[in-house]
């Protein structure tokens, strides 16, 4: 009998759903952590920050995988962080999922209180999950097409607008980025990762990226290796490349990120469909006589 595909998509939506309901049990607290949100300081712009000519990086940090088990002991998350931005990361990214990846808000916290623009990464399924964030420090929270209806994006994208964090909604497929296309987000990610196994498959991200909603940013957020993943990504479209494995595992993460900040300065992103590159054109083509 073979053995069944472990669904960590699955398991991870209900253990999300299992902390949401815990921080959002004692309506009073719920409360209070709205006005701590409310009360934070502007974060960094996490939009501006990819929005650098070439391929930006944002770096990860995350202590394990559900497919392959710990990476890294993290004793210190700001001193990695630090490293990726002295290696010339435009964004942190930072797992907060606690199953299978070791993440927690005072990771975020941490990194955020470098100054850095952090992304809170996780299996947002409330609100409350989103005002965590902001009252953690983060610039940007990540969403994903595949865990939420269009209902439901549509509302978390609102609260997240509502409490000053930009949005990297994530996609898997060219039925998710047509979802996407009608929610109009400003940053899309596209992760040919199946969440349900872990497995990698790059070969789908330029026909994923064709179909980008107008004017958005577009964020790779899977299977970079090296600096010539950067270059290829950029190559098929995206202005960003988030990286976590390859740089947590290295033996140092500051010169692991400086190669690929490197070789995404050597290589520009490809205009954005809609973007400013596109309307200068269109309005260098209407000047013509």
């Amino acid at each position: 009998m073979s053995t069944p595909v472990r669904d960590v998509l699955a398991e991870q939506l209900a253990d999300a759903r299992r902390r949401a309901a815990v921080a959002s049990s004692d309506s009073a607290q719920r409360a209070a952590l709205i006005e701590r949100a409310r009360s934070m300081p502007p974060a960094p712009s996490f939009r501006d920050a990819l929005a650098r000519p070439g391929v930006s990086v944002i770096a990860e940090i995350t202590r394990g995988s559900p497919s392959k088990g710990p990476l890294r002991d993290i004793p210190d998350a700001a001193a990695l962080a630090f490293a990726y931005q002295d290696g010339g990361a435009a964004a942190v990214s930072v797992l907060t999922a606690p199953i299978g990846f070791g993440g927690s808000l005072d990771d975020l916290a941490d990194v955020a209180a470098i100054g850095v623009p952090a992304l809170r990464k996780d299996f947002i399924v409330d609100e409350v999950q989103i005002w965590e964030a902001r009252a953690a420090g983060a610039a940007a929270v990540l969403l994903l097409a595949v865990a939420l209806d269009d209902a439901d994006l549509g509302r978390l994208m609102r609260t997240a607008e509502d409490a000053g964090l930009d949005v990297l909604l994530e996609v898997h497929d060219e039925i998710e980025m047509a979802r996407a296309c009608r929610l109009r987000p400003a940053i899309v990610g596209i992760n040919v990762r199946d969440l349900r196994d872990f497995s990698v498959d790059t070969a789908r991200f330029g026909a994923i990226a064709a179909a980008r909603p107008p004017g958005a940013l577009l964020v790779a957020e899977s299977g970079v290796n090296g600096p010539q993943a950067v270059v290829a990504y950029g190559e098929a479209g995206a202005d960003a490349v988030l990286v976590g494995e390859h740089l947590v595992i290295s033996d140092d993460p500051r010169a692991a990120t400086a190669a690929l900040v490197a070789a995404g300065a050597r290589r520009p992103a490809a205009p954005r469909r809609g973007g400013p590159a596109d309307d200068a054109a269109a309005n260098s083509e209407a000047s013509r006589p």
